[in-house]
């Protein structure tokens, strides 16, 4: 992991380097999901954030069957029978 000394400027704000934007590709104006997690401040770009959430769902459907479809077919059974 790299890492590069910065400063807290006014207000608590904290500047991150150029290279670190472009690595996460974030742009001055997005928005980005920050988290403390043991002791260490961590940003995460949206995108990346849904990658893994994404895959953290994916661990409880591991075979990829779409949920909706499922959903949906209960549903309509469902009506069926009423």
């Amino acid at each position: 992991m790299s890492s590069q000394r910065v400063k807290i400027v006014e207000g608590g704000k904290l500047v991150i380097p150029a290279a670190f934007r472009r690595e996460l590709g974030i742009n001055p104006g997005d928005t980005v999901i920050v988290e403390m997690a043991e002791g260490e401040l961590r940003v995460r770009s949206i995108p990346s954030a849904i990658r893994r959430a994404q895959e953290l769902v994916k661990q409880f459907n591991p075979d990829g069957r779409s949920m909706v479809d499922e959903l949906i077919a209960d549903r309509r059974a469902e009506a069926e029978r009423e």
